[in-house]
């Protein structure tokens, strides 16, 4: 009896060495799946870690990141830029009313502004209105509840200008774009892009010195006498309030 259990003890170790590799890969398999991977994960890493990405990757990533802060700052402070505008525009006492713009067309042949506004607050046909940086154009229509105002830079616009200092008259003529062009009085007058456009004294529509825009782009070649483009003070896409002068 001894002897067989001696024989047994022997089997058993023989077949524990014959497959003790079978063993090992059973119980690392069974501790993976009990970690889920993380040894593998971690293993991989540590193996892999020669060849990751080296700083100048990452100083690229910290450089985008730094340029969509920077980008995302600027739209924050334009935005609250227009709030101060519209509130201080609401805000402004004078010898005018105010009123939201409800819808707009800028595009195309027509060009005008639908306020949220009427005869009941006291508009009326041919009124002035302006906007924050200058004048946007006069009232059209006018029904109880609402406004139309026709822009500068519609076609059928016609406004007296004139330069800043009175280096030049002129007449504002909208060509249906967002810039209407300058047709000056005078075939030798003295004018250069960044010039500032004013309404003239001798503007029948309009008071005289309202900021109207800037001089962009000069055509000293024009007959008969030269003319411009003109950059409106007034952004009329993002204008929500303007005034309209009594």
């Amino acid at each position: 009896m001894a002897l067989g259990r001696r024989l047994r003890r022997l089997l058993d170790l023989r077949s524990l060495l014959v497959h003790w590799p079978w063993l090992v890969l059973l119980l690392a398999l069974g501790l993976v799946r009990l970690s889920k991977g993380a040894a593998v994960v971690d293993l991989y890493a540590l193996l892999s870690r020669p060849f990751w990405p080296g700083t100048a990757q990452s100083e690229w990533l910290r450089q985008a990141q730094h340029l969509e802060d920077q980008q995302k700052i600027s739209l924050l402070q334009g935005q609250l830029n227009q709030l101060k505008a519209d509130s201080a525009l609401r805000e402004q006492q004078g010898d005018w009313l105010t009123a939201a713009v409800i819808s707009r067309r800028t595009e195309g042949w027509w060009q005008q502004l639908e306020l949220g506004a009427g005869s009941l607050e006291g508009l009326h046909y041919g009124a002035v209105v302006t906007g924050p940086g200058g004048v946007l154009g006069r009232i059209a229509s006018v029904t109880p509840s609402t406004a139309r105002v026709t822009l500068l830079t519609d076609p059928s616009s016609r406004v007296g200008v004139t330069l800043k200092g009175s280096r030049g008259q002129g007449l504002l003529v909208g060509e249906g774009t967002s810039r209407p062009r300058l047709r000056f009085l005078d075939k030798d007058v003295e004018v250069q892009p960044g010039d500032v456009v004013l309404t003239s004294a001798a503007s029948s529509l309009y008071p005289a010195n309202l900021i109207v825009g800037v001089v962009q782009t000069v055509n000293s070649q024009a007959l008969p006498a030269p003319d411009a483009l003109v950059q409106l003070a007034a952004p009329v896409d993002a204008i929500d309030w303007v005034r309209v002068l009594r």
